[in-house]
């Protein structure tokens, strides 16, 4: 299904007046993570990427100009050599074994392997945002977290039990406590303010933050510390739960049986990575001239095209049998730290 820009437009994005909207297949799926853990291979815990196929385990912009060195990308605009990428989410059984949970493709990119699908909002106000620049990267969210206070922190990281693929309401801070009919949604949003000098920042996410009043959504000004205005990043990640909807195999307490690839069970620590990697100035062009989820602005490839690009996994490890425990022997603890599985 091909959604109208129409239909799109008020479905995903009810107040936007533009934005792209895009698929991204799966790139490589592994414990590998440039921002946070650079130069280390076997990291904490496994994470899904899409986007260029430049992704490596050192990416140090320095020394790496991600459109210059990748060759191909899973995104479906071509000049977007991007990696964007989050954790991975596991079932575990009754019996306490650990299944990875596979991603789907989202509406309107039905033929995408995996991945997730990527949105840009230049405002929702025509106000101008200025695009990303070279060696741009930010981290939302954080693993650690347990609780919803915690969480609170960060806006608009959520989950939406899906009873279809068009299921946009019900959006939670914490993991679903029941059966999703047609998955799980994760939903990342990124701050919208730069401080307008710093590319990365010690904890890769200092330099940017939220509207100092009101939301991006509705045109909240900027803090002065931060006050260049910059393009709504969003993730929508779907979680195909469905195999795993028979509550007989869920824990005997009747707790959510979903747990993240980081050790967590409650999704208060739901987070999200971003390396910029558009070619030149293609973004920029594409959120000066507001444009509505298809851009003739833009250089574009198939879904079917980016299904070929993909990069080896570089830690030999099994991810997906049934696990005795997450990869990288990751336990799952509680807001004490404490680990309870």
């Amino acid at each position: 299904m091909q959604l109208t820009f129409a239909a799109s437009l008020a479905l995903f994005a009810p107040h936007a007046s533009a934005l792209l909207r895009f698929s991204c297949s799966q790139l490589v799926v592994e414990r590998l993570d440039p921002l946070v853990n650079p130069g280390v291979t076997g990291t904490p815990h496994v994470h899904q990427v899409i986007g260029g196929n430049a992704f490596q385990a050192s990416m140090d912009p320095a020394s790496v100009d991600i459109p210059t060195e990748a060759t191909c990308t899973t995104c479906t605009f071509a000049d977007d050599f991007s990696n964007y990428w989050t954790a991975v989410l596991y079932f575990r059984a009754r019996n306490g074994t650990y299944k990875r949970v596979q991603q789907k493709p989202n509406a309107g990119f039905e033929s995408s392997q995996g991945g997730m699908t990527v949105y840009y909002t230049p405002s929702y106000n025509n106000a101008k945002v200025t695009a990303f620049q070279p060696g741009f990267r930010m981290i939302v969210g954080d693993p650690t977290y347990r609780t919803e206070a915690q969480a609170s922190k960060f806006r608009q990281l959520t989950y939406t039990c899906l009873e279809n693929i068009m299921t946009r309401t019900g959006e939670t801070k914490d993991m679903p406590k029941k059966a999703c009919k047609a998955g799980i949604m994760a939903n990342i949003r990124f701050p919208t303010c730069w401080n307008g000098k710093d590319l990365d920042s010690p904890d890769h996410s200092s330099h940017v933050a939220y509207p100092e009043s009101g939301t991006f959504e509705t045109g909240g000004a900027c803090p002065s510390t931060h006050p260049v205005k910059i393009p709504q990043l969003f993730y929508e990640v779907i979680w195909d739960t469905t195999p795993f909807n028979n509550e007989a195999d869920w824990p005997e307490d009747g707790s959510q049986p979903f747990v993240w690839s980081f050790g967590d069970a409650t999704g208060y620590g739901n987070h999200g990575d971003y390396m910029f990697g558009w070619k030149g100035d293609a973004l920029q062009t594409a959120m000066d001239t507001n444009c509505n989820i298809n851009c003739p602005q833009l250089k574009s490839q198939t879904i079917q095209q980016g299904n070929q690009c993909s990069v080896k996994a570089t830690v030999d490890e099994d991810i997906d049998g049934w696990l005795t425990e997450l990869p990288g022997g990751m336990p799952v603890t509680d807001e004490t730290g404490r680990a309870i599985y």
